[in-house]
C-alpha cells in the first residue's frame, strides 16, 4: 500500500517549510528564515537564539557598520566603537601548551575576523610566562599551562596585519597587565610591528579636553591606541596607565544590574568629566555562550541608557562584551549604530546620517530618525561561530527525518 498523499504533503511541509525558501541563496535578509549560512546576504549568519526562546534559524548581523565610513573626520573621542572583552580567549583555540586547558571563553572567532567584522577594541590579559609574555586566564595573578592561550606577539602580528592592510583604521588595546619583564611591553610591541603605528602617550589628550579627529591621527599614522592596568608602565615604558585617559563602569555582574551603573574602582566617577573616554562594560562575570544573545538582544539597551545618565549624558565610546556576534538578530552592532547614529549625527541610527548635514537631517531607513532615548550572505570567512547555534536546526531535521520514515513505514503496511 502506498503512503497516503496527504502524509506526503506534510512530511514534505515539515522537511522543506516554505519559509526557508523564501529567497534565494546569498540573499536572504535580516530576520528571514535561513537553513545555512550560504542562504544569507554579506554580514550575516544563519542562527538562533534559544535563550529567547528563538529556535528557528534565521539570517542574524555579525558584521559592525564602522562609524567613520559614514561620518568622517570628527574627534575620535565622539564616535562608539565595538570592544571584545577578553578577545584572546576563543572557543576552540588550539592549546599551545600541549595540555588541555580549563578555563572560560570570552569569543568565537580569530582576532582578524573580529576586527574585519568591525571590532575596534581588543581586551587583552597579559602575563610573564615560559620566559615570554603570553595570553593568559590566571588564578590568584598567575598563568598556568591549563589557561594559558598562546604567546601575545600571535594576536599582535594579527592585529598589525589588520592596520598595514586597512590604513585609515584605529584599533585600540586594552591591557590587563601582569608583565613585569623589564621593558617587557616595549620589546612585545616592537618585535610585533607595532610601534610605527603607536599613539605617543605625551600627545593623548589628559583632563576631559578634545582627542584629534580620526583623520588626523590615520594621516600622523597614530592609528593604535594602547592602555595598560598598571600604572608604572607609563613613566618607565610611555604606555598610557588606563584610568589617567578613561572612565569605566564595573565589570562583570556588577556591571549589568539593571538601571545601575557604578564606576569601577580604579576609575574617577562616571560624571567626573575627568577623561574624555568612557568605557562600558557589558558582560556577566561567568560567561555563557548561548545566554550571549539574550543579554545582547534584551538589556544592553537599557544598560546604555543607565550609563549614559550615570556619566551626566555622555555616551559610551567602547562597549565591551562577551560573544559579540551572539543576538536574536541585530545585538550589539544595532545598539551601536544607535549610539553613534545619536552622538554623531542626532539621528536613530548612523546609517541614517548625511555627511555635511545638519543634526537632525536624517536619510528614510525604513525607521523612525527621530532622535530616541536609548531604552526606548556571503559566509567569506568574516562571520565565524563554534557552530553551536545551527546544531538545534541540523537535529531537528534529524528528528522530523525519522519520524516521517516510520509514519512512512505504518502507512504502508
Amino acid at each position: 500500500m502506498e503512503p497516503k498523499p496527504l502524509f506526503l504533503l506534510l512530511c514534505i511541509a515539515l522537511l522543506f517549510p516554505s519559509s526557508t525558501a523564501s529567497c534565494s541563496p546569498r540573499s536572504c535578509k535580516l530576520l528571514d528564515s535561513c537553513s545555512t549560512a550560504d542562504d544569507c546576504a554579506p554580514g550575516l549568519y544563519c542562527g538562533t537564539c534559544p535563550a529567547s526562546g528563538k529556535t528557528r534559524p534565521s539570517c542574524t548581523r555579525g558584521r559592525a557598520t564602522v562609524p567613520t565610513s559614514i561620518v568622517k573626520g570628527l574627534p575620535f573621542n565622539k564616535y562608539t566603537w565595538l570592544v571584545t572583552h577578553n578577545s584572546f580567549s576563543i572557543v576552540n583555540e588550539t592549546s599551545y601548551t600541549g595540555v588541555q586547558r580549563i578555563t572560560f571563553y570570552n569569543q568565537e572567532d580569530t582576532v582578524t575576523n573580529q576586527l574585519r567584522n568591525g571590532v575596534r577594541g581588543l581586551m587583552l590579559d597579559m602575563y610573564d610566562f615560559k620566559d615570554d609574555i603570553w595570553l593568559c586566564h590566571s588564578l590568584q595573578g598567575r598563568c598556568y599551562d591549563f589557561t594559558a592561550f598562546e604567546p601575545a606577539i600571535n594576536t599582535l602580528r594579527e592585529v598589525e596585519a589588520f592596520l598595514t592592510e586597512n590604513p585609515s583604521e584605529i584599533v585600540t588595546i586594552i591591557i590587563e597587565d601582569y608583565v613585569h619583564a623589564p621593558k617587557g611591553l616595549t620589546k612585545l610591541f616592537m618585535n610585533a610591528g607595532l610601534v610605527k603605528y603607536w599613539y605617543p602617550v605625551s600627545e593623548m589628550p589628559t583632563n576631559g579636553r578634545e582627542w584629534p579627529s580620526v583623520t588626523d591621527m590615520a594621516v600622523k599614522n597614530h592609528r593604535l591606541l594602547v592602555f595598560t592596568s598598571d600604572a608604572s608602565k607609563e613613566a618607565d615604558e610611555g604606555i598610557a596607565y588606563q584610568w589617567r585617559y578613561m572612565l569605566e563602569n564595573e565589570p562583570g555582574d556588577p556591571g549589568i544590574v539593571p538601571a545601575s551603573c557604578p564606576n569601577r574602582k580604579e576609575s574617577q566617577p562616571l560624571n567626573s568629566r575627568y577623561a574624555s573616554l568612557f568605557l562600558q562594560n557589558y558582560f556577566p562575570t561567568i560567561p555563557v555562550e548561548n545566554e550571549a544573545c539574550k543579554e545582547h538582544s534584551l538589556g544592553l539597551a537599557e544598560m546604555v541608557d543607565a550609563c549614559y545618565k550615570a556619566a551626566g549624558n555622555l555616551m559610551p565610546n567602547f562597549v565591551a562584551v562577551n560573544f559579540y556576534m551572539r543576538s536574536d538578530g541585530r545585538g550589539v552592532f544595532d545598539i551601536q549604530d544607535r549610539m553613534n547614529g545619536i552622538n554623531l549625527c542626532g539621528c536613530s541610527t548612523v546609517t541614517a546620517c548625511q555627511a555635511g548635514a545638519p543634526s537632525g537631517s536624517c536619510k528614510n531607513t525604513g525607521a523612525s530618525n527621530r532622535t530616541p532615548t536609548i531604552n526606548g550572505g556571503t559566509f567569506s570567512g568574516y562571520v565565524q561561530l563554534s557552530g553551536s547555534t545551527l546544531r538545534f536546526h541540523f537535529y531537528d531535521l534529524l528528528v522530523i527525518n525519522l519520524l516521517c520514515a516510520f509514519l512512512m513505514i505504518v502507512f504502508s503496511l
